[in-house]
């Protein structure tokens, strides 16, 4: 295995907590509060080697050949977001009365890093690749969303709201972790 400290890029911003991610170009990307200093930084990294290394290995996160990949062009890209300001702003008023909740503004976007979002005041964004997806994963997302305005975090509470709507939420969920690298690869040609 090749020394990993070699492929660590950390990006600091406003942001709480410390996260780890492996791009489709096999970084290790490791975003953190500015307040963090970089030994606690690689000290978070020691202790996630074997998870960076799994991840590493895994041929979901290798580099594919891009000639494999049908990029999308910008025209592509802004008839996907068209589609999905037809489509999921229906879908969150749906599980929105499901879910006994409120929301502000939604937002359609195209994104290297997220399929949906939820400001602390309602805002919900939504990434325009999720029109490349099932219905039943544009929904999981939806509602994985709309759970936060409950729960503004990934606990047992925030899951037991998500499942409350969506009993067989973990089937969305895998294909978006089977699936979704690809998507989102053919936005980066």
């Amino acid at each position: 295995m090749p020394d990993i400290n070699k492929k660590i890029r950390i990006i600091r911003s406003n942001r709480k907590t410390l996260a780890i991610e492996i791009t489709s170009k096999q970084e290790i990307l490791v975003r953190s509060p500015y307040s963090i200093d970089d030994e606690y930084i690689y000290s978070f990294i020691s202790k996630k080697r074997a998870w960076i290394e799994k991840h590493l290995k895994d041929p979901k996160y290798s580099q594919q050949d891009t000639e494999d990949i049908a990029f999308l062009s910008s025209e592509d890209i802004k008839q996907l977001a068209d589609r999905a300001l037809n489509y999921i702003p229906e879908r969150v008023k749906h599980f929105a009365a499901a879910a006994d909740v409120t929301y502000n503004k939604i937002t359609i976007r195209n994104q290297k890093t997220r399929w949906g979002s939820c400001s602390s005041k309602g805002n919900l964004n939504f990434n325009c690749l999720l029109m490349l997806t099932p219905p039943d994963v544009i929904d999981y997302v939806v509602v994985h969303e709309l759970c936060h305005r409950k729960e503004m975090n990934h606990s047992k509470k925030f899951w037991n709201e998500v499942r409350k709507i969506l009993p067989e939420y973990k089937r969305s969920q895998q294909w978006l972790k089977d699936n979704g690298i690809s998507i989102i690869r053919r936005m980066t040609g």
